[in-house]
């Protein structure tokens, strides 16, 4: 089940965490995969070395998702490199953590050039090789806060739950072309942006958690592995969460 031997991948914001998992599964899965970083050039080189040391085919490509010409630059260098692009995994993003009354102008337009336009522009630049071969998955990284919204999270809730609304547009726009689009929303995962909370916040997340305990990035990847696949063909424009329970 969910092999993908022949098929390319891009994973962005692939070097760490929740991306790095998604890249090292797919690879395993068999897929050659394309790891993104924007400036973490040696964490992605890791990641690739990881992903070659399993028996897996990877490269690193460092451009910013939020800059369009960048991303049709990439993709088409990809395309010209490996003859398509199967599968898109927009991983990448940022968040700034602070009340509505303190956010500045600045920061919301950082937020939603990486994780709405990012994703955006990678959608728009994947689909024509994918058409061409008349099959391809986009899976947009979303978030429970995507859909429950979160106090001091207000920009980052908002461009998440952006992300939703892109999936099931694009979901309806492409499937006659072999196209799906879905979504996947992580609950509280532990990666570098988690890890950075103090306790007593970590265990109210927790507390709020049916299952007990914080996911892991590996847990994303099989959900994004299975939606990469051939076996959720019928699957699109979807939102599925990973999130131990949170939000039903």
């Amino acid at each position: 089940m969910f092999e993908l031997n022949d098929r390319v991948a891009l994973v962005t914001g692939g070097s760490r965490g929740i991306g790095r998992a998604c890249a090292e599964a797919l690879a395993g899965a068999g897929a050659f995969v394309v790891v993104n970083y924007r400036s973490g050039e040696a964490a992605a080189a890791e990641t690739v070395a990881a992903i070659e040391a399993a028996g897996g085919h990877a490269q690193a490509m460092g451009f910013d998702v939020a800059v369009m010409d960048q991303v049709a630059d990439a993709v088409s260098a990809i395309v010209k490199q490996h003859g398509r692009l199967d599968i898109l995994v927009s991983n990448a993003g940022i968040s700034i953590d602070q009340l509505l009354l303190r956010v500045k102008p600045e920061e919301v337009s950082r937020t939603f050039a990486t994780n709405v336009e990012g994703a955006i522009w990678c959608a728009k630049a994947a689909i024509r090789p994918m058409m061409r071969k008349r099959w391809g998955r986009i899976i947009h990284i979303s978030s429970v806060v995507g859909e429950t919204g979160n106090p001091g999270q207000a920009v980052y809730s908002a461009s998440k739950a952006a992300l939703i609304g892109l999936t099931k547009t694009l979901a309806r726009e492409y499937a006659s072309r072999g196209v799906t689009v879905n979504a996947v929303a992580p609950g509280y995962i532990e990666t570098d942006m988690t890890g950075a909370l103090n306790e007593e916040v970590r265990q109210a997340i927790v507390d709020q958690t049916p299952l007990g305990r914080v996911g892991r990035p590996d847990e994303i990847a099989s959900a994004v592995l299975y939606l990469a696949s051939s076996e959720a063909g019928y699957v699109t424009g979807q939102v599925l969460r990973v999130n131990g329970g949170m939000y039903i």
